[in-house]
């Protein structure tokens, strides 16, 4: 039975821990649950919410002014919205933008994506800094009002990302060819990948195929593939990794060139034989400086992760190519033995800066490379 004071409230974002903060609600009218995280991007909204690396997180967006371009028609990263829900510090105006096509709420609603706003995201930003592992919580909105003890019961039984296989939920299930280009063909491992990166794929001269997480190698052989594409995607990679590290490090054996970013960048790192772990603060934003140890250069990446490569646990053969001027986590990996190095950041952007998009043409040269051979 909800209290007088309790059927008042319509929005709220409720901690793991306990703590209730009242917000008003936009968007569709239910209650989600997830791991709290944040975002610190100006721009590109739509294609964060779309991004599938974000499945089973609900977003905080730190740059107060969200919604005020609205939704256009082009920057979709998937067919629908991935992440579970957002938090911002204002409600969404309307749209303001000779792009858009519909409001941000409207948006949401048609895709039953939940939103509170008038909640302190830099507060928020700072107790998401200092919780080790991550923040979970959900946020509801009904405008009947809400049960608060009931949400605070749901929201202390919520499971924690270690152990998620998340990229099963977002992996292609049918074949997808694009590009005409068959002297370079790229089998592309989709855990979860973004719109951007087959647009690059195919834009360098790649002749693509997209495949399930959970492909064979059989599969690959059919396709007569000249290099291999490992995606980004959500989850726990060690828990991807008892389907695909297997995979990959028979791909290796095959001698093909492979690629990984985000989550592929992790699932290589597996299949070298290193190790990955929860970091305490994840990288998420389009402003993350890294450094190139081979030239000293630094760029400006974008990036969503909350995983990284134990750079302990690094074998002799591989070595690091890049690295977080943040935390100096790793952020670039490349083995000595295979023809086969990876990012953890989205050089494809979508959205962000373009610093490191010469990572597709170093991929072409290494798969033409491993054509003269």
């Amino acid at each position: 039975m909800k209290s007088t004071e309790e059927a008042k409230i319509s929005a709220a974002l409720i901690l793991k821990d306990g703590e209730v903060f009242v917000a008003k609600g936009f968007g569709a009218q239910k209650i989600i649950t997830g791991e709290i995280v944040f975002n610190t991007g100006m721009t590109g909204y739509q294609e964060v919410l779309t991004d599938p690396s974000y499945v089973g997180q609900i977003i905080t967006f730190s740059f107060p002014h969200i919604g005020n371009v609205g939704i256009n028609d082009q920057d979709n990263q998937d067919k629908k919205i991935n992440a579970s829900g957002l938090i911002v510090r204002n409600l969404p105006t309307n749209a303001s933008n000779w792009r858009a096509a519909q409001d941000l709420n409207v948006w949401l609603e048609k895709n039953n994506v939940t939103g509170i706003a008038c909640i302190d995201t830099r507060w928020l930003v700072k107790k998401i800094r200092k919780t080790h592992g991550g923040l979970y919580g959900l946020i509801a909105y009904d405008e009947n009002g809400l049960d608060i003890q009931a949400l605070k019961k749901k929201a202390a039984e919520i499971e924690i990302m270690e152990g998620q296989d998340l990229a099963a939920q977002v992996t292609a299930n049918k074949n997808q060819e694009l590009g005409n280009n068959p002297s370079l063909k790229v089998a592309v491992i989709d855990y979860g990948i973004k719109q951007g990166i087959i647009d690059n794929l195919v834009n360098v001269g790649c002749q693509i195929k997209v495949f399930p997480a959970n492909v064979p190698v059989s599969e690959i052989k059919k396709f007569a593939p000249d290099g291999i594409f490992l995606s980004n995607g959500p989850g726990d990679p060690e828990a991807t990794g008892k389907y695909s590290v297997p995979f990959i490090k028979e791909a290796l054996k095959e001698g093909w060139p492979i690629f990984g970013i985000c989550l592929g960048h992790q699932m290589l790192a597996l299949a070298l034989g290193a190790k990955t772990i929860k970091m305490k603060i994840g990288h998420r934003g389009e402003n993350h400086p890294i450094k190139d140890l081979k030239t000293s250069k630094v760029y400006i990446s974008s990036q969503n992760h909350g995983f990284c490569v134990d750079a302990d646990s690094l074998p002799d053969d591989v070595q690091i190519t890049h690295v977080s001027l943040f935390d100096g986590t790793i952020e670039g990996l490349k083995s000595n033995k295979y023809p086969a190095f990876s990012v953890q950041y989205h050089p494809e952007a979508s959205p962000g800066p373009h610093d490191c998009r010469i990572h597709f043409l170093e991929f072409v040269e290494l798969m033409k490379n491993a054509k003269k051979k």
